[in-house]
């Protein structure tokens, strides 16, 4: 993988990029999808590809180990060939899920022992594993396998946390190391800095993460429920430490404003769910701010979907119409509204590469993050 920054912005830290995998270039900034079990839900890899234009999918690990498996996987010939998407692949290492599985969950120096949340089954995730696991699907970037500590919590935990991440990191690189892609593409693997919202933590992360000399490298553990304005502090801190020469990507992150912000103090990669879970649920992401269509406001206003009419997909529907359809139950609801906000947040990391290579990315971030903030 190769990663060329072409241009940093001269009023903020934002960056122009291109990152190049075997399965085409990324332009950065860059927003990825999210397709859990190898399917961004409700809508169709042609979709992606062509209404979205998204450049880049995430697939999650721990979803994709426990079904189809790695039996199917294997067979296959890896996700690519799986779910049909061509173009490059980024695979979570299961380390959120981890996170969210407190309940059912026994961490270790070894490992995660955890019950699946489908049948109860034991399973055990090691850093070994992780990579082997990360091996079948044929990701084009595989993540680090670590911990995501809850916020908040206390600073002992994060410190200990901290450290046992850094450790599964080491063997993570060995394990890649020792060890070679399946389907004759080149694999790269990223590190990820952790430490909670401790300073002194992920200033310490930050240092190991950027002495390993990764082909990229993230920041993990945010938009877990801290402010945003700690999200801020802690990305600007991180990315002043990280190497300049290599991406950033930030995972999980978020609402179009944070995603503005954070493009703002160096970051190149994201990916969130709000996309698809909010437009499940009837809420629409536009140029000047989010929409509910579940209100009765919008029940005879026949405008298109975006505020001012930019239209996102070549299509003509009015938001009378998909709020008639979430009304009616109709699945097509969901469906509209969830590729709609994916090609929003695929609008505005493209306008975002387009006014930083214009010399004008802060003027034109600062007007938007207000405009993107309104609830209409």
């Amino acid at each position: 993988m190769q990663f060329e920054l072409k241009l940093t912005d001269p009023k903020s830290a934002a960056r122009r990029g291109t990152i190049t995998t075997d399965h085409g270039v990324i332009e950065t900034p860059a927003f990825m999808p999210v397709g859990t079990a190898g399917a961004v839900k409700a809508v169709h890899m042609r979709e992606v590809k062509d209404d979205i234009k998204a450049q880049i999918i995430l697939g999650n690990t721990y979803h994709l180990y426990l079904r189809p498996g790695l039996d199917i996987l294997a067979k296959a010939g890896g996700l690519h060939k799986f779910n049909g998407w061509q173009g490059p692949i980024l695979t979570d290492s299961g380390g959120y899920q981890v996170y969210s599985l407190t309940e059912t969950r026994k961490l270790k120096e070894e490992g995660v022992m955890f019950h699946s949340h489908i049948d109860g089954s034991k399973h055990l995730f090691t850093p070994e594993s992780v990579m082997d696991i990360q091996r079948v699907i044929g990701a084009d970037i595989m993540m680090a396998f670590d911990e995501c500590t809850p916020w908040p919590c206390e600073y002992d935990y994060a410190s200990k946390s901290l450290d046992l991440t850094h450790r599964w990191l080491a063997r993570c690189i060995k394990r890649f190391a020792e060890t070679e892609p399946k389907y004759g593409h080149r694999q790269s693997l990223f590190h990820i800095v952790q430490g909670s919202t401790f300073r002194d933590l992920r200033i310490k992360s930050a240092e190991v993460i950027a002495g390993y000399n990764a082909d990229g490298n993230a920041i993990g553990g945010l938009s877990v429920g801290e402010p945003a304005e700690q999200m801020y502090e802690i990305a600007e801190l991180v990315c002043g430490i990280l190497p300049k020469d290599k991406p950033r990507y930030m995972m999980g992150v978020g609402t179009p404003a944070n995603i503005l912000e954070n493009i703002a103090l160096g970051i190149d990669m994201f990916d969130c769910v709000m996309p698809t879970r909010n437009g499940r649920n009837g809420m629409l992401f536009t140029s000047k701010g989010t929409l509910n269509l579940r209100n009765e406001k919008w029940k005879d206003d026949f405008s298109p979907l975006d505020a001012d009419g930019t239209a996102f997909v070549d299509w003509e529907y009015s938001r009378a119409y998909v709020k008639h359809l979430f009304k009616a139950g109709e699945m097509l609801g969901p469906m509209i509204a969830s590729i709609h906000n994916l090609a929003f947040y695929q609008w505005l990391v493209r306008e975002a590469r387009r006014h930083l290579e214009e010399g004008d990315f802060s003027e034109w971030k600062s007007v938007m993050v207000k405009q993107v903030s309104v609830k209409l």
